[in-house]
């Protein structure tokens, strides 16, 4: 059994309902403000990527690659409390099919080496360059942008890998033999149980994950912040299940067997790997790979999970803002 942390729609409805939160659209204020719609060419044509640039940096520009794959970018918007102060230009994005983005529909394009084409045509767009184009990466960010920097690491500047690991086999085996066993065993007994007859819409399950994982693997704050709810509660859930599986407890999609920890030697540029004490990622793999990377560092969020970016904020702000101004 291997835990991930994307939930599905009905999951995230029962979150934000049982939390109060509101499914209301982002602050309308300054809302079209540094707003671009990127044309993408594509295998199945020319479609359009929503981006949003905040700040006015030349040496300093950080593009973000959201989680999922399906979410959108409005869960980073925790960083607008902190880069705009510190002079930092950076730039949400909805990945293709997802959020403010084309939503095309066609599966075929829910492929990772046609992602990396996305982010570099994006790059090119805005104007990225190896003088000022830093990546962060997210959970499946992460996959994307270290795919990313194999192939087009010399227009970057430095990138970012925050709570993935560069094989998901290794994060499957995790799941398995570390916070599987930290459960409950009564309560892993009866999440077994539901995945064998795969009853996922039970309501049971999400019961059971909720407690056991959820609060404690992905953000450990009592009540979700609103940017977090509201990403999920715009996942585009086909291209989760397409790239990432249909259950909570497993990569079963196109992703299961990617693994670039061999290459990890290959990414040149300054690389900042963010882990967390709680996360579902294993933090000492974090570390790990920051050993790999030629020109590697390790951020360790102690009291933080998943997002850490929210549960451990002060360390996750500190350490990504330092490793910025110090590559700069």
């Amino acid at each position: 059994m291997k835990i991930n942390w994307f939930k599905p729609r009905t999951f995230i409805l029962a979150c934000i309902i049982s939390n109060g939160f509101s499914l209301s659209a982002q602050n309308s204020k300054d809302a079209s403000e540094g707003v671009k719609l990127i044309p993408i060419e594509t295998p199945k044509g020319k479609f359009n990527v929503w981006t949003k640039t905040i700040g006015n940096n030349p040496t300093m520009k950080l593009l973000l690659l959201n989680g999922g794959p399906g979410l959108t970018h409005e869960y980073f918007e925790c960083l607008e409390k902190f880069f705009p102060n510190e002079g930092i230009e950076f730039i949400y994005y909805d990945q293709l099919a997802c959020g403010n983005s084309d939503n095309p529909k066609d599966t075929s394009l829910y492929d990772l080496p046609r992602y990396v084409e996305e982010v570099e045509q994006l790059r090119i767009a805005l104007n990225l360059d190896k003088s000022n184009f830093y990546l962060l990466g997210h959970s499946w960010g992460g996959i994307l942008a270290m795919q990313y920097a194999l192939k087009y690491q010399d227009k970057m500047k430095a990138l970012i890998i925050s709570s993935m690991m560069a094989s998901v086999p290794e994060y499957g085996k995790y799941a398995d033999n570390v916070l599987a066993k930290q459960m409950d065993p009564e309560v892993l007994d009866s999440i077994r149980a539901i995945e064998k007859r795969n009853d996922f819409q039970n309501p049971r399950y999400m019961e059971l994950l909720t407690p056991h994982f959820y609060n404690k693997h992905i953000c450990r704050l009592e009540v979700w912040p609103e940017p977090l709810t509201r990403s999920f509660s715009h996942i585009n859930n086909e291209l989760y299940v397409i790239m990432q599986g249909p259950s909570e407890f497993g990569v079963a999609g196109k992703l299961i067997d990617w693994d670039v920890s061999k290459n990890l030697k290959d990414i040149k540029i300054p690389t900042l790997t963010i882990g967390a004490t709680h996360d579902s990622m294993d933090p000492n793999y974090m570390e790990w790979m920051s050993k790999q990377l030629p020109k590697g560092e390790f951020l360790l969020c102690k009291n933080g999970s998943h997002c850490c970016m929210f549960d451990d904020q002060q360390t996750y702000m500190n350490g990504l803002i330092s490793f910025i101004k110090r590559v700069n």
